[in-house]
């Protein structure tokens, strides 16, 4: 026996990236629903070689329903995520809005699976920030053998973090740059995306820091260590999908930089690629629709005590939306809500 699925924005670009990796990974779904506001409404999407025409997220009714994959912002998943939940269905969520719930499981399943046994408090999980997600995955079987104590990290996270608007506008830039009577003044973005880099992501805070800066903090005490201390500086660049960070890890004790490379090429979602010669490491356009999280680029650094420097690139859409929603869905099931 198989699930009934439900995929809540499913015209969106991780709501479609939902429903190829469902198909993909042959989640065991016996009826599945795709989901959109009513501007979509009767738009058709690809699952597997099925082709699925949107319905009505407002009129629709989740009982009967197993388990509910939501990629539609936190605004309306402040609406529809209670109503499902009520219902039976069990919300795996990918805004921001139940992350930081301390009755919410927020999960990336290398790292903290168990944690989906919390989800009947509220009959909600939470998927974490993209950003989060793959470093999470890369710090987990180091902190493992080593214990982290400090971690520094600075992002470069593609436009498709910022949706469909944020692809466009660097698509549109781009174009313009070369055309000289053309101008596409920033909408999406703060400033110029195409040909820059921008180090603001969402809000600014009190303290200097950008929201996007603080969730990498916040989410990663709370799914992997709260002792941990983090700092990050996230930046926008303009590349069109697949997120990569720099990341100095301070250990309480010395880790060899050739026991690192050997431990993460054993850990779970993990592929190493790193030589030292050109092009002996991964960019973000060699991640594009890999479930993967990528690292190079692992060497020894001199200047703390017990520090290792890494190089680490994944697809956003997937590992950092999409694809860790399937799996906390696929850990759900295999955990708690087996069937046949």
């Amino acid at each position: 026996m198989g699930y009934r699925v439900v995929v809540a924005g499913a015209t969106g670009n991780v709501g479609r990236e939902m429903l190829n990796i469902l198909a993909e990974r042959e989640f065991p779904v016996d009826e599945i629903a795709a989901l959109a506001s009513r501007r979509s409404l009767g738009t058709e999407v690809s699952f597997g070689d099925t082709t699925l025409k949107t319905r009505d997220l407002d009129t629709f009714d989740f009982t009967g329903w197993d388990i509910a994959l939501f990629a539609i912002g936190s605004d309306a998943t402040k609406t529809y995520a209670p109503k499902a939940a009520k219902a039976g269905c069990v919300v795996i969520d990918n805004s921001s809005l139940y992350r930081y719930d301390p009755e919410v499981p927020l999960v990336v399943p290398e790292v903290n699976a168990e944690a989906v046994d919390g989800y009947a408090r509220k009959n909600i999980l939470a998927n974490p920030n993209g950003s989060t997600a793959q470093m999470v995955v890369a710090l987990k079987p180091l902190h493992d053998r080593a214990r982290i104590r400090r971690v520094v990290v600075s992002t470069y996270q593609s436009v498709s973090g910022a949706g469909k608007e944020g692809m466009d506008e660097l698509w549109d830039q781009t174009k313009a740059v070369y055309n000289p009577t053309a101008e596409v003044p920033p909408k999406k973005f703060q400033k110029q995306i195409a040909f820059n880099v921008i180090p603001h992501i969402d809000v600014f805070m009190e303290d200097g820091s950008t929201k996007e800066e603080w969730k990498m903090v916040a989410e990663t005490k709370k799914i992997l260590d709260p002792a941990i201390k983090v700092t990050a500086t996230c930046v926008r660049v303009p590349v069109f999908v697949g997120h990569s960070e720099a990341l100095n890890i301070e250990f309480e004790e010395f880790l060899d930089e050739d026991e690192a490379r050997d431990i993460l090429r054993e850990a779970p979602g993990i592929m190493v690629v790193d030589k030292r010669e050109a092009g002996g490491y991964v960019t973000p356009v060699e991640c594009v629709g890999d479930y993967a999280t990528f690292i190079s680029r692992i060497r020894q650094d001199g200047t703390v005590e017990n520090g290792l420097n890494l190089w680490c690139v994944s697809d956003n859409l997937r590992k950092g939306a999409a694809l860790n929603a399937v799996q906390i869905a696929e850990v759900l099931g295999n955990r708690c809500l087996k069937k046949g």
